[in-house]
């Protein structure tokens, strides 16, 4: 897509960053269809495997009240009471087990697209959600246009397909009038089962389809221009200038604390401007010679001027100085193949001292 064609100039996919805090404030992609799907199933489940059970032990049960009405003592309201709880009850056996099965499975079908999240900002009052201009463009938005054109589908799938049934079960209606009353509830049960198999078929595509919507339409509303990319990722990642300008600092404390050392040094070896070395030798603090210091060009200056300020010798060997340069490391003792050079320069010293 062009970058002119999204009136915000948001063409960039979201980043990671963007997607969690998304998903942290409870905004993830939801199907509304899905549950409604889970719910004929859980129908279909509900007819296919406790109705047929439950029907036939609510009959029996309820039979009684049917044929012989007289047999039952409603002489006071509490005896009306007692009856109404009672067939109360029998209901209740028969309808929690189905309502349960449809609970559930429209449960799992929330559950499955995302994971569960308490967010309290999803639950605060809102002015948008109760805002008529608000709602007003829900409606007649491009999202309420979808939602009208998915209401659209569902209606005139599941009609077609209810007539198509219902006209291909309409010899067993005319036929029902001559059979036994008894055999009545099997076959609306299987009209009914017949039926709602056929509506989930029906939905499938739209549930698909809407699916899919849901997380385009959910991924198009966290994208990002570029310069909110940029900007996020100066956030993360940080300012290059105040980056630029923290390693700077850094590097000034470094150096000023290097510097600081050098007036503990035993020798500086310097080349002769170019480079410099300030190193110390104390047998009871290292078993080799530590470096204090090194630098070039200014910074080897500065060392030579400060190692002079205190009266330290300052050896020009210029081989020695620039792979000594090269080499150690600042706080560090030499490396061994350094240790036959740097000794004759100290013997050197030592014996001057004397």
């Amino acid at each position: 897509m062009a970058e002119g064609t999204d009136p915000e100039g948001r063409t960039e996919a979201a980043s990671e960053r963007r997607v969690r805090q998304a998903v942290e404030k409870g905004d993830v992609p939801f199907s509304r269809e899905a549950p409604v799907f889970a719910s004929i199933l859980g129908l279909l489940v509900a007819l296919s495997l406790l109705v047929r059970e439950g029907a036939g032990r609510l009959a029996r049960e309820l039979s009684p009240l049917l044929d012989r009405p007289r047999g039952f003592a409603l002489e006071s309201g509490g005896d009306a009471l007692v009856l109404l709880r009672a067939t109360a009850l029998t209901a209740a056996r028969f309808l929690v087990p189905v309502l349960l099965v449809l609970a559930a499975f429209g449960l799992c079908a929330s559950l499955l697209q995302n994971v569960p999240r308490l967010v309290s900002g999803r639950i605060a009052p809102k002015w948008s959600r109760v805002s008529p201009a608000a709602g007003w463009g829900r409606i007649f938005g491009r999202p309420g246009q979808v939602e009208f054109l998915k209401a659209v589908l569902k209606v005139l799938s599941v009609s077609l397909v209810v007539l198509l049934l219902l006209r291909s079960e309409r010899a067993k209606a005319v036929n029902a009038m001559f059979v036994d009353p008894g055999q009545l509830p099997e076959l609306i049960l299987s009209i009914a089962i017949r039926l709602v198999s056929a509506v989930s078929i029906a939905t499938i595509v739209i549930v698909a389809g809407d699916l899919v919507w849901a997380r385009l339409r959910w991924q198009r509303s966290l994208r990002m221009s570029r310069q909110e990319l940029k900007d996020e990722h100066k956030q993360v990642e940080g300012d290059p200038a105040v980056k630029g300008r923290l390693r700077s600092l850094a590097k000034d404390r470094s150096r000023n604390r290097m510097l600081a050392a050098v007036n503990r040094a035993t020798v500086v070896i310097a080349n002769p401007t170019h480079f410099a070395v300030a190193l110390r030798y104390e047998p009871a603090e290292n078993p080799a010679p530590l470096v204090l210091a090194k630098g070039r060009d200014l910074i080897a200056l500065r060392i030579r001027e400060i190692a002079e300020e205190h009266g330290i010798a300052v050896i020009e060997d210029k081989p020695l100085a620039r792979s000594l340069y090269d080499v150690a490391q600042v706080d560090q003792t030499i490396p061994a193949e350094f240790y036959r050079a740097v000794a004759q320069i100290l013997f050197f010293l030592f014996a001057r001292s004397r």
